[in-house]
């Protein structure tokens, strides 16, 4: 074997001579991990001046507008192990200017999805991208409630799992195997809707018989709610999506954004009854229903609703579209004049009964720290109203990731 021959052999073990004149080299070239199917053709004198190169059809795909830099390097290399190095920088550069052909399905992988599709049904597809990558598949849970379930599938599928991705309140967790198939997905994906429907059911009657302050849009993976009560006094509420009908952690909100978590699992009566929690536009709104909390956590009923249970125990008949208007509880902000500030609204509000007045805590943060009157000490300011001069706090609004 001569010099070249075996070095060829020792840089790239997969491209091998086919014939006894070696002129011809057939196999593959590696790059990245991947594998490219090539075969090189020398003419008699094995000059590479003249020599043919043959690509597999994703070889060829990578290398378009890369093709006269290719015959560039095969005019100008000395032998035929210093184009394959050539080649393989050339390639290493497509890769990285091109990120959507670094994996690119073979003919085979597109008659596998065709196939998987007919058996789950096309009636199932929402949509797919141009690249035939990235399926969006319709379901619904027992409520007849409509889910989506995103699909990214690999280039050697079915031998790689796909990525898969879904509006739920837990982590999606599917499994694959190289026999398991899109019907089989759909399947695990609709035994995980029927898991949650529970907990779907407890949000939907909140969100249709309560007014809902935040989110302001609730997804299905949203697990908090925050109930209107009253004039600037409100219930958020984060339901466990495991246990749904059980106590959730509650917190009450009023003036200076006080608030307190309370939960079965974390906080006694003698840690909640040290809590101190003042009302928005009066001073004892929110003391009573923290009251009522507290005492009447025992008669928490698992086997009715949340909605229901927060009734009996706060004492309480919740505001609902039926019975008032949302702008009963959209009160502007006192400095920007708006209600929703990206996904804020006006949550603190002057502890005095004849003010009142609500607003964002970014807005009134900024407010009391440009007062020279105004004093911090650590994360919370120390000022006056900007409405009646009225002592007033509030706390540095977290900074957004």
């Amino acid at each position: 074997m001569s010099s070249m021959e075996s070095s060829l052999v020792k840089d790239n073990p997969l491209l091998l001579p086919l014939n006894k004149e070696k002129t011809i080299y057939d196999g593959f070239i590696t790059v990245q991990e991947r594998d490219f199917r090539m075969r090189i053709q020398l003419p008699a004198d094995r000059q590479l001046k003249q020599a043919k190169l043959h690509c597999c059809w994703q070889l060829k795909h990578l290398l378009r507008g890369y093709e006269h830099i290719v015959k560039q390097r095969l005019q100008q290399s000395l032998d035929l192990v210093g184009f394959v190095l050539e080649l393989k920088t050339v390639l290493e550069v497509c890769l990285k200017s091109r990120p959507e052909c670094h994996s690119i399905p073979p003919p085979q992988y597109y008659s596998q999805l065709i196939s998987e599709m007919e058996i789950l049904g096309w009636d199932k597809l929402l949509s797919i991208d141009a690249e035939f990558r990235t399926l969006r598949l319709k379901a619904e849970d027992s409520s007849a409630r409509p889910h989506t379930l995103t699909i990214k599938l690999q280039s050697k599928h079915p031998a790689e799992a796909p990525e898969c991705s879904a509006d739920l309140p837990v982590p999606l967790v599917l499994t694959w195997t190289a026999q398991s198939t899109l019907e089989q997905l759909h399947s695990q994906f609709l035994l995980v809707l029927e898991s949650l429907t529970e907990f779907w059911d407890v949000l939907d009657e909140i969100d249709g018989k309560t007014w809902i302050l935040e989110p302001e849009k609730p997804s299905r993976s949203d697990t908090m709610r925050r109930i209107a009560i009253g004039n600037n006094v409100s219930i958020k509420v984060e339901v466990d999506p495991r246990h749904p009908k059980m106590l959730p952690e509650c917190c009450l909100l009023g003036a200076e954004h006080a608030w307190e978590i309370l939960s079965s699992a974390q906080c006694s009566h003698q840690d909640a009854a040290r809590a101190t929690l003042s009302s928005f536009r009066d001073v004892t709104a929110v003391a009573p229903l923290r009251n009522k909390l507290n005492a009447n956590m025992h008669m928490w009923n698992p086997d009715s609703s949340v909605l229901h249970n927060l009734r009996d125990v706060l004492e309480i008949e919740f505001p609902s579209p039926a019975t008032h208007e949302k702008s009963s509880f959209s009160v502007e902000c006192g400095i920007c004049y708006s209600y929703r500030l990206e996904a804020a609204i006006p949550d603190q509000v002057c502890n005095d009964p004849r003010c009142g007045q609500p607003f964002h805590q970014t807005c009134l943060y900024e407010w009391l720290r440009a007062l020279p009157s105004s004093r911090q000490s650590f994360s919370i300011v120390f000022g006056e109203c900007p409405y009646c001069s009225k002592p007033i706090t509030v706390k540095m609004a977290a900074q957004r990731s």
